[in-house]
């Protein structure tokens, strides 16, 4: 009976996994990392919807060194009433500092981004994704990574949050094209999702063979 247990538990199927070889041992990793990126999915996902209620009040631009990145003709489709809508709330006109920027010819002219556009998603994204690596520490890779590790990942995070963040933004301006009100609405969450895939595909090989490395089984005998 306690053999059955065991064969059922996660430490159990890791064991299995194991004894199966390396393919199969990356293929079961593969599939806790999945379930850990989609419980870091939801939570990002309440989050993107949860602060803009806070953040959307914040008309501080943006630096310089994002403007160029988080530029408003890239993210936002003037021609689209969700364009339009998202102008008037997140982009403040360089010549007169007031809110929402000046469209002339379908362009927005002298028009800067906001931190209330980008910290939603920045926030909602980093906090998840520490969630994620601490999670995926634990149960998928099972590693003993050192402290400095958790540092490279938040650096890692940052560069994928600013291009997500970026590719959400032009997503969502996208989606709003689409004649389908249904669609519109959910324009957010679409591109959320889709920012979330990007973001697996580089961080399980990046977590796998970087930053959580398993323990060698010589060394936990050695020690």
């Amino acid at each position: 009976m306690a053999d059955e247990k065991k064969k059922i538990s996660l430490g159990g199927l890791d064991s299995a996994a194991e004894e199966k070889g390396s393919f199969i041992k990356t293929v079961w990793q593969l599939v806790k990392f999945l379930v850990v990126s989609g419980l870091v999915t939801i939570i990002q996902l309440v989050l993107a919807n949860v602060l803009p209620l806070v953040f959307d009040r914040v008309t501080t631009t943006l630096p310089a060194f994002l403007q160029g990145i988080f530029n408003p003709n890239f993210i936002f489709d003037p021609a689209t009433s969700e364009g339009a809508e998202q102008i008037s709330k997140y982009v403040v006109d360089s010549a007169t500092g007031n809110l929402g920027g000046i469209i002339e010819n379908g362009v927005v002219v002298g028009g800067i981004v906001t931190w209330g556009y980008l910290l939603p998603f920045f926030l909602s994204n980093l906090i998840a994704n520490i969630y994620g690596f601490y999670q995926n520490k634990k149960t998928t890779f099972k590693s003993d990574a050192p402290w400095y590790n958790f540092a490279i990942y938040i650096v890692l995070m940052i560069a994928l949050i600013l291009f997500s963040t970026w590719f959400q933004g032009w997503l969502v301006g996208v989606i709003a094209k689409a004649p389908w009100e249904w669609l519109n609405g959910l324009a957010r969450t679409i591109a959320g999702l889709a920012a979330g895939f990007v973001q697996m595909v580089v961080l399980f090989p990046m977590e796998k063979f970087v930053l959580l490395k398993e323990k060698k089984k010589d060394e936990e005998t050695a020690a």
